[in-house]
C-alpha cells in the first residue's frame, strides 16, 4: 500500500496498475455486453422477419383453401385461424399447429407454409410427380414463366410508383411470386422427367 502524507494516499505503481486493470476489465465487460445486446437485437429482428414471413404464408394458405373450408378442415374458428396469421403484437408468438397446416395443405393448390419453411431454411422444395406436374412440356413452362414474370414486374411497377410498397402491395407481390414459383417447380419436374420439347 502507499504511504500516507498529510492524510492523502500516495499510490504506488502496484495500486495504479491494479486500477488500470480493473478499469480495462470494466470496459471489456461493458463492450461485451454491448456486443451481446446488438447480437440479440439482430437476432430479434431476424426472428421478427421470419415470424412475419410465416404468418403471411399462413394467411395465403387459409385464403387458398377458403376460410369456411379451413374452419371445417382444422376444427378451428375463424377468429382462431385469424390469430394464426395476425401480425399484431399480441398474436406474434401464435402459429398454426402442424396438424392444421398439413390438413389445409392437403386441400390447397400449393403447400404455402411448407414452402415458406423450406425457403427460410435455404432448402429447395419440389412437389411430388403427381402434384403440380400437370400437362404440358418445357416449352409451355417457358411461356408461362415469362407471362408470370411479366405479371410480377407489372405488379412491382404499380406498387413502387409512390416510392414505397404497402402491406397490401407486398401481399400482391408475394402472391405473384408464389405463382411464379409454381411454374418454376412444374418446369423443374418436366426437366427432371422425360423432357419433351
Amino acid at each position: 500500500m502507499g504511504a500516507l502524507i498529510r492524510g492523502h494516499h500516495i499510490r504506488t505503481q502496484d495500486d495504479l496498475a491494479y486500477q488500470k486493470v480493473m478499469t480495462l476489465r470494466k470496459l471489456s465487460l461493458m463492450q461485451l455486453q454491448q456486443r451481446r445486446n446488438v447480437a440479440a437485437d439482430l437476432e430479434g429482428s431476424q426472428m421478427t422477419r421470419f415470424h412475419t414471413y410465416l404468418k403471411r404464408h399462413t394467411e395465403a394458405l387459409v385464403k387458398d383453401v377458403g376460410i369456411t373450408a379451413a374452419c371445417e378442415l382444422t376444427g378451428k374458428s375463424k377468429a382462431t385461424l385469424g390469430r394464426y396469421y395476425s401480425e399484431d403484437a399480441e398474436h406474434s408468438g401464435r402459429f398454426m399447429p402442424v396438424d392444421a397446416v398439413a390438413a389445409l395443405e392437403a386441400a390447397a393448390s400449393h403447400p404455402h407454409v411448407t414452402a415458406a419453411l423450406a425457403e427460410l431454411r435455404g432448402a429447395t422444395f419440389s412437389l411430388g410427380q403427381d402434384e403440380g406436374s400437370g400437362s404440358g412440356n418445357v416449352n409451355s413452362d417457358v411461356v408461362q414463366l415469362s407471362q408470370r414474370f411479366a405479371q410480377l414486374m407489372a405488379e412491382y411497377h404499380e406498387s413502387i410508383q409512390d416510392g414505397t410498397i404497402s402491406a397490401n402491395e407486398a401481399r400482391r407481390l408475394l402472391a405473384e411470386t408464389t405463382q411464379l414459383q409454381k411454374v418454376l417447380l412444374r418446369m423443374k419436374l418436366h426437366l427432371e422427367g422425360d423432357v419433351t420439347y
